[in-house]
């Protein structure tokens, strides 16, 4: 069997039209998974102390969050592009009419 045919499960982690936009989440919470990334892969913490610092979470969920963005990187790295602060601003500015090209 081929690496993509395999469906990896990932029980820690959900992803649903109209919930949190449709981000992978940690289940039970509104933890994105962009954003394990960001603190974990970007930034340098340990999984030990992201759960330190985010009392709700545990290493497992942690774990599974980036097990998931290495089985869906693309995905997970268009989210975390979707959701810069540059981007953001752009969006709402775009929604009230106020994209920087219209000035």
């Amino acid at each position: 069997m081929t690496k993509s045919a395999l469906k990896v499960r990932h029980p820690h982690i959900v992803a649903r039209k109209g919930y949190c936009g449709g981000s992978p989440v940690i289940a039970g919470t509104k933890f994105p998974v962009r954003s394990v990334v960001n603190y974990v892969l970007r930034q340098g913490m340990t999984p030990e102390e992201l759960v330190a610092e985010f009392h709700h979470l545990t290493l497992a969920q942690i774990h599974d969050a980036l097990s998931y963005y290495y089985d869906h990187q693309g995905e997970v790295e268009r989210d975390i592009a979707a959701n810069t602060e540059s981007s953001v601003r752009s969006q709402l500015g775009a929604e009230r009419g106020n994209s920087p090209a219209d000035r």
